[in-house]
């Protein structure tokens, strides 16, 4: 046997791997999105205004405190407050936490809601950075801010954690608006079955230019952006087809850091978010899973679609770049911490299906398909492969990418309905089959540096993000 057949044969063989890897993950989550759209037609349902008024007036409707890290958020915090602030909840309060901010967040909250010191106790069960004061409203809102030397977001968390006063939390970014009636919605789980969920997640979706006023978002509206539309077809995809899918099999694995809902009690017991990883909000929700399926406490983890956080996404590569990276790095590190649970059937489905899926795809997964671009492009260029071959690559990574974004923005338009018109629909439709022609493979791109750098040991904090600000957006 010559060393050219050897080298065909083996090309072949790991070309052929390849193929099948992408394949699997495509038909994973194609399956994943078809159960979505059942569920989301079945179990989705957010609340009628009748039943809207009846919790208003109930004294079972459980309390919210929204804790709210904030680290430079001056372009945004005033308004991102002021929508929290106008959320139609009976009982809730807004727990912002100035993480250190070297701009000028603190004072702009401190002018727009006339913040005065606040002797409300800051002690709990959570250590965390030296709070430097405590702030509430002279004006009749539920406004708490802390001010803290500066820890990281897990550790904003976890202070506004030990200040809160309700028996659940909902951790929101500060560049996020939420819907009015998302309270309702998102507290649907905890009504439903109070005894057994400990955590709930939510709908991200992307605020860049729709119209927002006085911190609530009017109208919603595609993106002037290609990039942002790119980014809002991704959203769908992974919040109306992998997420609820897991949900349904109670393996899921993260509750978006954007907007997160958590029995205090749940999160106080599991001694709080982690300030050792980028990625908090997964880890969290992997530990949870962990130790309850350890003790074997029944428990549900649940995503619901109805309750949406609009948040602003990346206008630029670089910026986009920097986020991937972080969030790469969060799975790595959450998904290694938690090594454990892989294939270990004392975790039950998350130990033998939702563990693996994430190590074999979204762990390695971007590294996988980089190779099968790189060995695709180099086995035609020296004529290794046959073009048939190229070919199939193409296909199973390509056209069945165009294949999920595709359905997940139809099944957006079947179930939600949340753009106004059609002609938004179209554009996202456009969008969803152009992303895989050069968008999805920068962010391949990406997270394989992320996992990079994962790998090396890199940390890191918070992460600048480049943002417009809410008022470049408002209706005028």
């Amino acid at each position: 046997m010559t060393l050219d057949i050897i080298v065909h044969r083996v090309y072949f063989f790991f070309e052929s791997g390849i193929i099948f890897y992408v394949f699997l993950i495509n038909i994973i989550y194609f399956l994943l999105t078809a159960i979505g759209f059942f569920a989301l037609r079945r179990h989705h349902r957010a609340f009628s205004a009748i039943e809207r008024s009846v919790l208003v007036e109930s004294p079972l409707t459980p309390a919210v405190s929204l804790i709210v890290p904030a680290y430079n958020e001056a372009m945004s915090v005033e308004h991102s407050v002021a929508g929290m602030l106008s959320l139609r909840y009976p009982t809730y309060e807004v727990i912002v936490i100035n993480d250190g901010s070297k701009d000028g967040t603190l004072p702009i909250l401190t002018e727009k809601f006339r913040l005065y010191r606040s002797s409300r106790s800051t002690e709990g069960p959570l250590a965390t950075k030296a709070i430097r004061g405590v702030y509430e409203s002279s004006d009749p809102s539920r406004l708490v801010v802390i001010d803290k030397e500066n820890g990281g977001k897990a550790d904003a968390i976890n202070a506004g954690l030990n200040v809160a006063r309700s028996p659940l939390v909902m951790v929101v970014d500060c560049d996020s608006l939420i819907d009015r009636d998302a309270l309702f919605n998102i507290v649907k789980p905890f009504l439903d079955d109070p005894e057994r969920t400990i955590a709930v997640g939510g709908t991200v979706r992307s605020v860049n230019d729709c119209e927002v006023e006085h911190g609530i978002v009017r109208k919603i509206s595609t993106s002037r952006s290609w990039l942002v539309n790119f980014q809002a077809v991704e959203y769908l995809r992974a919040f109306l087809g992998g997420r609820v899918g897991f949900s349904l099999i109670n393996g899921l694995l993260i509750i978006s850091g954007a907007a997160g809902m958590f029995r205090r009690d749940a999160v106080l017991e599991i001694g709080g978010f982690d300030e050792f990883t980028v990625g908090e909000d997964m880890e969290l929700v992997v530990r949870m899973h962990r130790l309850w399926r350890r003790k074997k406490k029944p428990y549900r983890i649940v995503y619901i679609a109805a309750p949406v956080c609009w948040t602003e996404v990346p206008q630029t590569s670089k910026i986009l770049q920097r986020q991937r990276k972080r969030w790469q790095r969060g799975t790595v590190e959450s998904l290694w911490r938690h090594r454990e649970m892989l294939f270990n059937p004392r975790f039950g489905v998350v130990g033998m299906f939702a563990f693996p899926y994430f190590v074999m795809f979204e762990m390695l997964g971007p590294a996988v398909e980089l190779l099968g671009y790189g060995l695709t492009i180099i086995g035609l260029a020296f004529r290794i492969i046959a073009l048939p071959i190229a070919l199939l690559f193409f296909s199973v990574s390509v056209m069945f990418g165009v294949l999920l974004s595709t359905s997940a923005v139809l099944l957006d338009e079947f179930t939600t309905q949340r753009y106004p018109s059609w002609r938004h629909g179209r554009q996202l439709f456009l969008a969803a089959i152009l992303e895989n022609f050069g968008f999805r493979q920068m962010l391949t791109f990406f997270r394989v540096q992320g996992l990079i750098e994962a790998l090396k040991g890199k940390k890191g904090g918070w992460g600048a993000m480049e943002r417009r600000g809410f008022q470049m957006v408002q209706k005028t």
